[in-house]
């Protein structure tokens, strides 16, 4: 009996031991979603499904009533189940967990339920709650939900992770002279009391980040296309844009899809295709399927759009659809790998421009789009890496930039030629088709194109992947005779410890009349190429001509007189930007000089993209990298150089290029006067055509420039009828107002968080309130700027802290702005390792202008 005795004991000991490994352990409970919290739920909960109703009031004021009734499975049960919402305890009125009532215990964000509400298997909660606004976008008569990267715990309680993906079955009420778009078709609705109620069908599998809605006062608009239909909706009231755009969206999204399907080998995954058009949207686009939410000044082009506004409109359109195959159908496991949806968008949306608009406009775009903004990142001390380290989603916002938005689609095509094109396409095939409606890892990618590839892809992405950083490529050729003897170029890391970057690029010989290409395979630290031997004496040498290879390349200052008669525009972009990009380093022009030599092409230049690629670097150098004095002496030569070029240029998209940068940049009392009589009787220059947009930029640099014009702005304003646009201007009058006390008053109102909900409206009031020509009393702003930054990432939206400092640090110069940000950094030495990245990001001009200005004074 005791021998039996012993063994049940030893036997429920072992048993409670074994239990005790599996029982899940308790996580803190803390803000955000950690990686820990992340991992454990995506291990237990499975099968989810939201039913959402949400009760939409006309008045902004009024708190939105909703209910949620969410379901799921849990393989095991934790002691605390944690559910993501990010209000105080008064926004949650009822909580019914597995049909009993619970009292609401909510921490750090959290909704917690305790384990002995819930069971293995099926469970089922039912909340009574007040949705937060803070993602909810209301304005005073229409809202958009926007939840990327981990905002949808503003709104309800959820699972706010990228790997618990869900079907969400949502409801409105509604305004009924409000327009609905959802991610799903709308079934049915129903009008009560001047109310409607729209109930859209199940979803498929989607994150929370891709759920979303539309309500408002939109125009709504119905095509159908082969056998797609699609709806959109838009608040647009200019009737040239109207009819001059319409169109072109729908069909670009026509065309996105059909591209999509046949590069993929999978038909277009979602049940419907969605878009709308929001005045003063965060970013350039947002991918929710079915309701795909768009800028609407990036959509709405009319007359005087240039052909890079209209090549930009298409590949955002193309960006967007191609999301609905990369992030939407497969979306990464955790926003470390957020960088794969944005790669693949990219890449796909210019394959799209490629196969629409040709080889050549693609290049040219390809390495005007991509190059310039990965080096404003990876040349920084702020350099991030592709893929990063991200512990909790609070922080997922700070992943994006440039650095995944451009340098990634470059490494991207390096890779496809390194694998061949053929085997790539089969590769990325196969990913989705393994992965869809679930989640993947860039490892899990990685494997199955190293199945297709003869490279060892590991290596590979050691480098272009898992670093920041570019190379800095350098050369010696010598001559025997008239004849290259020998050519050996060599690549170093610009920055940090030593690596190589295996890539593919060409250099281009030039002669007299004709030109020679030589390609080059690196994939050492230097190379040898033997196929140089024997070659004429070139009269200059071009590094890059093809565009494709990264890094910083040496320029020829014998290529410098001969930049402007190359034929290849890529070749000319080519030149541009590695001249540009020599000046930031300290090599081979000094900025008067270059100023001097891109002023000179500026009638030379007939490729529209690169006459607006010369002017953005004109302005760039004429404004950051110029002493006042250099400027007030170049401003004469500038301004008559652009209205010549103006004047002479045949192309209406050229003219306006042209006049733009001369409003940019005029200071002369003469220039003043002409730029008001244009703006006064809305008389443009000859061959120019000005839109409502274009006449109230004109009245805000106006303002800027005339510290006497401020009421042209109260002018515009009266003149402005699209109710959008107008309040736009209003918010913007402050930053423009000559006396100091009301620009104090504007800048002290963004502190208030309620004051920063349009971010873009925010971004251009800082650009104008830190112009040079106001920096002598904005810099005072700059200690408060940084300080405030922390909260700004937690409360703005993705891109806000990197644009807040951008458009506050941007063009400043001084040795005091600079002991500012270094002040700053030296007083917080354990600053948010990402937040102070983005500090050195932003701040990069101000830091080279340190010793580049410095060079020219001396």
């Amino acid at each position: 009996m005791n021998t039996y005795i012993n063994y049940l004991l030893l036997l429920l000991t072992w048993s409670s031991a074994v239990m005790a490994q599996r029982a899940p352990a308790s996580i803190a409970i803390e803000p955000g979603v950690s990686l820990e919290l992340a991992r454990q739920r995506g291990a237990a909960i499975s099968e989810i499904q939201y039913q959402l109703h949400f009760n939409i009031p006309s008045a902004i004021n009024v708190a939105i009533e909703a209910n949620e009734e969410l379901s799921f499975n849990l393989s095991t049960v934790p002691p605390i189940l944690q559910l993501d919402f990010k209000q105080s305890a008064d926004h949650v009125k009822k909580i019914r967990v597995n049909g009993t009532s619970i009292a609401v215990n909510l921490q750090n964000e959290h909704l917690l339920i305790d384990a002995e509400y819930l069971r293995t298997g099926s469970n089922h909660i039912a909340i009574q709650f007040i949705a937060g606004n803070e993602s909810l976008n209301r304005n005073p008569d229409y809202l958009y939900a926007l939840f990327v990267p981990a905002h949808a715990r503003t709104a309800f309680p959820c699972f706010d992770q990228p790997d618990l993906k869900a079907s969400f079955k949502l409801s409105l009420t509604v305004p009924d002279d409000w327009k609905v778009l959802a991610n799903g078709q709308k079934v049915d609705s129903l009008v009560n009391n001047k109310r409607n109620t729209y109930h859209f069908s199940n979803t498929e599998k989607l994150p929370t980040y891709l759920f979303s809605f539309t309500a408002g006062k939109f125009k709504e608009l119905k095509r159908s296309m082969g056998r797609r239909s699609m709806d959109f909706l838009h608040r647009e009231t200019d009737s040239n844009k109207i009819k001059l755009s319409i169109d072109s969206i729908f069909i670009a999204h026509h065309e996105a899809n059909t591209f999509l399907e046949n590069w993929t080998g999978i038909p277009y995954p979602f049940q419907k295709v969605g878009f709308v058009a929001i005045p003063d949207f965060q970013f350039g686009g947002m991918e929710h399927p079915g309701v795909v939410h768009y800028k609407s000044s990036s959509l709405f082009l009319g007359e005087g759009s240039t052909k890079d506004q209209f090549i930009s409109r298409a590949n955002l359109i193309y960006h967007e659809t191609a999301h609905m195959w990369f992030g939407d159908l497969v979306t990464m496991k955790w926003f470390n790998d957020v960088w794969m949806k944005e790669v693949f968008a990219n890449f796909i949306a210019d394959k799209v421009t490629e196969e629409l608009m040709g080889k050549q406009t693609f290049n040219l775009k390809f390495l005007q789009n991509h190059y310039p903004a990965a080096y404003a990142i990876d040349r920084t001390r702020g350099a991030n890496p592709i893929r990063q380290q991200l512990d909790n989603l609070q922080h997922a916002g700070s992943m994006y930039g440039n650095i995944i938005y451009h340098k990634a689609p470059i490494m991207m095509r390096q890779l496809e030629q390194l694998m061949g094109t053929v085997n790539f396409q089969k590769g990325i095939q196969e990913y989705l088709q393994q992965y869809a409606y679930k989640n993947a890892t860039w490892p899990d990618l990685i494997a199955i194109l190293n199945k297709h590839s003869e490279a060892n892809l590991n290596e590979w992405n050691k480098i272009w992947v898992n670093q920041p950083g570019r190379p800095v490529f350098d050369y010696q050729i010598k001559y025997k005779g008239n004849k290259i003897h020998k050519f050996k170029i060599r690549q170093q890391a610009e920055m940090g410890n030593k690596r190589i970057w295996p890539q593919n690029f060409s250099i281009q010989l030039i002669y007299a009349n004709h030109t020679k290409n030589i390609s080059v395979h690196l994939q050492e630290e230097t190379l040898n190429l033997k196929g140089m031997k024997g070659l004429e004496r070139p009269n200059a040498i071009l590094f890059n001509a093809d565009g494709m290879g990264y890094g910083l390349f040496p320029v020829d200052q014998a290529l410098m007189n001969e930049v402007f008669k190359l034929q290849d525009p890529v070749a000319r972009a080519a030149v541009y930007i590695n001249a540009f990009e020599n000046v930031l380093a300290g090599q081979s022009f000094k900025p008067a000089e270059l100023l001097q030599l891109f002023t000179q092409g500026l009638q030379t230049e007939q490729n529209e993209m690169n006459l607006r690629l010369l002017t953005d670097y004109l302005t760039n150098l004429y404004w950051t990298f110029s002493t006042t004095a250099e400027r007030l002496a170049f401003s004469p030569v500038l301004e008559k150089a652009l209205w010549t070029a103006m004047e002479q240029q045949k192309l209406p998209n050229h003219k306006k290029i042209l006049f733009n940068a001369y409003q940019n940049s005029y200071l002369s009392e003469d220039a003043a006067k002409t730029i008001y009589r244009i703006w006064e009787k809305k008389q443009a220059p000859e061959g120019v055509k000005l839109n409502e947009d274009d006449y109230t930029a004109l009245a805000l640099f106006i303002a800027l420039k005339t510290d006497s014009a401020t009421t042209v702005l109260q002018q515009e304003a009266a003149r402005i009828t699209n109710i959008d646009r107008k309040n736009r201007l209003l918010f913007l009058i402050p930053a423009l107002s000559s006396k100091v006390e009301e620009r104090d008053s504007f800048f002290n109102s963004l502190k208030d968080r309620k004051n920063r909900g349009k971010e873009s409206w925010v971004n251009a009031g800082l650009a104008y309130l830190h112009h040079p020509l106001r920096q002598h009393s904005s810099i005072n702003y700059l200690p408060e700027s940084l300080e405030l930054l922390e909260e700004i990432q937690k409360t703005g939206d993705i891109f806000f802290p990197q644009s807040w400092l951008s458009a506050t640090f941007g063009n400043y110069q001084s040795q005091e702005a600079y002991q500012v940000v270094s002040a700053f950094l030296e007083e917080h030495p354990t600053y948010n390792t990402n937040l102070k990245d983005k500090i050195l990001q932003a701040t990069d001009n101000l830091y080279r202008s340190q010793t580049i200005l410095k060079q020219e004074v001396n």
